[in-house]
């Protein structure tokens, strides 16, 4: 039921928006920070870590989280439209196989932009700041645990679509998550704070890694927000009824 559940999501994105959207708006990210890291050269020393610290200034503070907030919100667009959710509710399938099929799609969604974003970080490394061989392995590491942190977002963007029928709101919420991600890591609160786990993850504007000694902490933090947005998603989806 739950595969089924997944090749329905998958046929939403055919021919979708939403492609655009996963194109330009790691572009636009990209184009800023190497912009910004050519511009600061007198301040940044040269180099492939201070490139990405650039780079996840702007992608990983601003744009993520909104972007995984456009995912989210797109894929549960159709449950809301019309009575679209009495269809769901009286589906033969697993109410939760609903959430969790979103959930693979959306995730498989977040995993390829981030192969976007890495793909253009190396592109705007060496064809527009020339800098000299090829980033360090250290820093595909942190691109991978940008992923892992991006689960929760993910699963709370997914929450948060299915409890409010709008488009823009939650999206807003995740640009304001976002934003209070980077002051809770600021303030080494980070752990607590499912926005910033991505950030703190991707080791965003920061050349030293800020996750040193603390990986498990950082993945017990993921699995326990992951865990607990997903099963107020089944508490509630077990509730709900039909729409008069």
């Amino acid at each position: 039921m739950l595969y089924r559940c997944i090749l329905s999501e998958n046929r939403k994105l055919r021919g979708s928006v939403i492609w655009l959207v996963f194109l330009l708006v790691p572009l636009i990210s990209a184009i800023y920070g190497t912009f910004n890291y050519t511009q600061n050269l007198t301040i940044l020393t040269p180099g492939w870590y201070n490139l990405f610290t650039q780079h996840t200034l702007f992608y990983a503070l601003f744009f993520f989280s909104p972007l995984v907030g456009v995912y989210a919100a797109y894929l549960w667009r159709l449950e809301h439209l019309g009575h679209n959710w009495n269809l769901i509710m009286t589906a033969p399938v697993p109410r939760f196989d609903l959430f969790a099929a979103k959930l693979v799609v959306v995730l498989k969604m977040a995993l390829l932009t981030q192969a976007w974003v890495c793909a253009l970080y190396i592109a705007c490394g060496k064809l527009w700041a020339g800098l000299p061989g090829w980033p360090p392995l250290e820093i595909l590491l942190w691109m991978m645990r940008g992923a892992v942190g991006a689960v929760p977002i993910i699963a709370l963007q997914l929450l948060l679509s299915m409890v409010i029928r709008g488009f823009a709101v939650p999206v807003m919420i995740a640009l304001g998550g976002g934003v209070a991600g980077m002051l809770m890591t600021s303030n080494g609160l980070g752990l607590a704070w499912p926005y910033a786990l991505m950030i703190m993850g991707m080791n965003s504007n920061k050349a030293e890694d800020v996750l040193a000694g603390g990986a498990g902490a950082y993945l017990i933090a993921c699995a326990l927000f992951t865990l607990l947005f997903c099963l107020i998603a089944a508490f509630m989806l077990r509730r709900r009824d039909v729409r008069a």
